[in-house]
């Protein structure tokens, strides 16, 4: 018998406080206070915002290009011979003058030829002269035979005075070109300008058709910039004809260092480029070598991968938005008088890295709107925001409905439970909301 209540105590005890403890547990979720109430104040995205006004903006066409010599060369000899002298300057990155000697050949035996050309000279005249007194002589005759006609050419010996002369002539031809070659025996430069490479030294002997070298004029360099159809109908470019078209502005990485250079568009390619679909232009560098100014900068270099700026054309009418308050697919969020979105697509006329140009007549948008800046992840028409318009914020910033609907001057307002117990069950404390 003691066995079997022993067994029975050891069963029902376990169940006896398993139905306690959930007595006791129905007990409290039953008694618990309600939580505190709150009625939370609607979310207002403050935004910053801009009022549109017409205004005019200047288009500048973005491209980029190779500079390259206006003036390239390749300097061959109009004589021949031995090279003797060769120019400091006729080195490879060599600057040189115009009419400079750059290298000079063996002049002996142009010297030769100029002194036996210039003896034929004396032998011609001497025989133009001894032709002159045989025809003085022939009509002389003439006239003692007594013979009253006129004489032939021939009595007279014409042909023979008009070859004596010609012969003359050749003979000072002659002359001219023994001096011209002796003079080219200095090769000059054509124009001012630098060495791309050299191809001869001393001691060398060149003919005709040698090449001494490559160079190029200093003067000016171009870079052709290749424009696509859409810039170019934002761009007035130089007509058949005229000195010059548009500025640009020539951006190059130096070093470390970006430097600028000014030039000017000049010429226009005949026919757009098949490959890229693109029309090039030339623009031009005047003095990149501050030659003539003698401006301390960076020199521009052939070859030197170049970012350019064409001045277009300026717009007028339109109205200028930075890039973020547009949206993928072209899309302004316009806020009315009411501080309620729109969203509104509009049709951009030009766009930048930084802007978005919108005609005020046509691209969607009218004067006075307010379109807004800060972007926006998730806008739905309708939506309430509290913009700052051009610098300025509202003098009261704080939502529809007063202190009594949310957060007022002195903070969270809280409502008691229906029950009444919110102070004695500890009202007092905050509650979840």
């Amino acid at each position: 018998m003691y066995a079997l209540m022993k067994l029975l105590f050891r069963i029902l005890a376990p169940l006896v406080i398993v139905g306690a403890a959930v007595l006791i547990a129905r007990h409290l979720i039953a008694s618990k206070p309600e939580p505190r109430t709150f009625d939370m104040p609607p979310q207002i995205t403050k935004v910053e915002a801009t009022r549109l006004k017409p205004e005019s903006y200047q288009v500048y066409l973005d491209t980029q290009g190779t500079i390259r010599p206006r003036t390239t060369t390749t300097l061959i000899p109009e004589v021949s011979g031995r090279i003797v002298e060769v120019s400091p300057n006729f080195r490879d990155g060599g600057f040189f003058e115009k009419e400079e000697v750059l290298l000079r050949l063996e002049k002996v035996d142009y010297e030769t030829a100029l002194v036996v050309a210039e003896t034929g000279v004396a032998e011609a005249e001497r025989a133009l002269q001894e032709e002159k007194i045989r025809s003085d002589q022939a009509l002389e005759n003439w006239r003692r035979l007594g013979k009253g006609n006129t004489p032939s050419d021939l009595v007279l010996r014409k042909p023979q005075l008009a070859e004596a002369e010609a012969r003359l002539r050749a003979a000072k031809a002659q002359v001219k070109k023994a001096e011209r070659d002796l003079d080219r025996t200095d090769v000059k430069a054509p124009f001012a300008g630098r060495i791309i490479e050299q191809m001869v030294d001393v001691g060398q002997y060149v003919s005709q058709n040698t090449q001494l070298g490559r160079a190029f004029a200093t003067d000016s360099m171009e870079v052709r910039l290749p424009l696509t159809n859409h810039q170019l109908s934002f761009v007035d470019l130089p007509a058949p004809g005229a000195e010059s078209g548009p500025d640009v502005l020539i951006t190059g990485q130096v070093g470390r260092e970006s430097e600028q250079w000014q030039g000017r568009v000049v010429r226009v390619d005949s026919a757009i480029d098949e490959a890229s679909r693109q029309l090039f232009v030339v623009a031009e560098i005047q003095d990149p070598y501050h030659l003539r100014t003698g401006e301390v900068s960076p020199l521009l270099k052939i070859g030197m991968f170049v970012d350019a700026l064409v001045k277009g054309r300026e717009l007028q009418n339109v109205f200028v938005l930075p890039r973020k308050a547009v949206r993928v697919g072209g899309e302004v969020i316009v806020i009315d008088a009411e501080n309620k979105i729109e969203r509104r697509r509009v049709d951009p006329l030009w766009s930048e890295d930084e802007k978005v140009v919108v005609a005020a007549d046509s691209g969607g948008l009218k004067e006075g709107e307010v379109v807004c800046l800060t972007p926006l992840a998730y806008p739905a028409n309708g939506a309430e925001v509290l913009p700052t318009i051009d610098g300025i914020t509202p003098e009261i910033e704080q939502p529809p409905g007063g202190p009594g609907m949310g957060f007022g001057k002195k903070g969270m307002k809280g409502k008691k439970s229906q029950g009444g117990k919110g102070k004695e069950n500890g009202g007092d404390a905050p509650g979840r909301s």
